[in-house]
């Protein structure tokens, strides 16, 4: 069976061995006599090392090492899994796992981070986006490939590990202490925020699209019918299965295509499109957030609604990662993680190394308030005429003030988030004034 997978580079397991294959039928007799030769070569290089390098030498080893330059020199998300991190494989896209809690690649020869995942023990000691992670309890990493950087950060539930940070804008690196733990991702949660429904997706699980329905049939049933509209977070979420964004695209529309995907050979393209099972927001008002931690599959439901006008996409340029890894079990041993096609949104763009541009650019700030200049008002006027509404107008601003329903001092200090619950509530009301005239 063939799975097929949206995610960036996971933290897990990237090292394995696999056999050489000759295909027939794709090359003419003359091409596969020169991949004979060379085939070769690699078999005296290889029976050479064994008999006379400096120290004996484990063949799996050295076989794991040639697959790995093999694949490393294809793209960053190509590799073999044994049978042992297959399996952890596996149990990451049901949405459990030991481990930090990271996703990460490998760029220009530096580890980077593409997202802690919510909740986990590296989103929790502060790891960021676009973090460089330099060393491994004091060990450098660099020069390491990525396997191995990632092998030297598993370790034991419970045990600790420091890993050493370069941060854009810090003028030092950073020594961050992590204990490792069992991983559990809720990859769907939410609440209300006033009268606006907020969900968050951290990750494309096989759990998804079951979360996702019944996060929406809560918050709708606390609002009732004066529901604003919906903000879909999808800040850092790495991607992961290719039929859960699918699905969750397809909650969110009536028709259309959601995304295709094209390979090598032409009977391999494949086209999504959604059911005529109609919108679980039955067009409500959406705005999608994303940013450079946003990648993959999350990208695929983030392109689809943009294409279709279905929501307002908020929040800064994603990450761009617009390829999709074919999972294929390998017959006695672990599987192959190939990149088998690009794909496309529904408007036949690839977001290849090139990411999802938001609507509306919207970048993370911190806001502060300011005191307010004493300006010169109708009432700081001697003698000026009372209002008779006035306690009615002053209890309508103190209630301004308060934190809606639901919303947490995190969530308020979300500059993306309140934007996009602000923008909803700016809709709202032009629809109001619209239905009104």
């Amino acid at each position: 069976m063939r799975q097929f997978w949206l995610g960036a580079i996971s933290g897990i397991a990237l090292v394995g061995v696999v056999g050489i294959v000759a295909v027939p039928g794709h090359s003419s007799a003359a091409t596969n006599s020169e991949t004979y030769d060379q085939l070769n070569l690699f078999g005296q290089v290889f029976e050479r090392v064994r008999a006379d390098y400096v120290d004996k030498v484990n063949d799996s080893k050295l076989i794991d090492a040639a697959i790995n330059g093999m694949l490393a020199s294809l793209d960053p998300h190509s590799d073999y899994m044994n049978k042992k991190e297959y399996r952890a494989m596996q149990v990451e896209t049901r949405g459990e796992f030991g481990g930090l809690g990271l996703e990460v690649t490998m760029e220009k020869g530096v580890v980077k981070v593409i997202s802690p995942i919510d909740g986990t023990p590296a989103a929790k000691a502060g790891v960021k986006t676009g973090d460089l992670i330099t060393a491994v309890d004091g060990k450098a990493i660099l020069g390491l490939t990525l396997s191995q950087a990632v092998a030297e950060m598993r370790g034991p539930v419970g045990s600790t590990i420091t890993l050493t940070i370069v941060r854009s804008g810090e003028k030092k690196p950073l020594n961050i202490k992590i204990t490792r733990a069992v991983i559990k991702v809720q990859s769907v949660r939410g609440h209300r925020i006033g009268d606006v429904g907020y969900i968050r997706i951290a990750a494309f699980t096989e759990q998804t699209d079951r979360g996702l329905r019944k996060t929406i049939a809560k918050i709708r049933k606390e609002i009732g019918p004066k529901i604003q509209g919906w903000v879909i977070d999808l800040r850092n979420n790495p991607g992961g299965l290719l039929d859960q964004a699918v699905d969750v695209s397809d909650d969110f529309l009536n028709q259309g295509e959601i995304v295709s995907t094209r390979g090598r050979h032409a009977d391999d393209d494949r086209r999504y499109f959604a059911q005529a099972h109609g919108d679980l927001l039955k067009g409500e008002p959406m705005v999608v957030l994303i940013n450079g931690g946003t990648a993959s599959a999350a990208e695929i439901v983030s392109g689809a609604l943009k294409d279709h006008h279905r929501a307002i996409i908020m929040g800064t340029r994603s990450f761009g990662k617009g390829s999709v890894q074919t999972i294929i079990p390998m017959a006695g041993h672990g599987a192959l993680r190939l990149t088998t096609a690009r794909y496309y949104t529904p408007n036949g763009r690839s977001i290849q190394a090139e990411g999802i541009e938001p609507d509306i650019v919207v970048r993370p700030a911190k806001v502060v308030p300011l005191d307010e200049p004493q300006e010169l008002r109708e009432a700081n006027l001697p003698h000026h005429l009372a209002n008779p509404d006035g306690a009615a107008a002053k209890a309508a601003v103190e209630k301004s003030k308060e934190m809606p329903v639901g919303e947490t001092e995190a969530e308020r200090n979300d500059y993306q988030l309140q934007r996009a619950v602000d923008l909803l509530h700016g809709l709202a009301v032009y629809g109001e004034h619209a239905g009104s005239q």
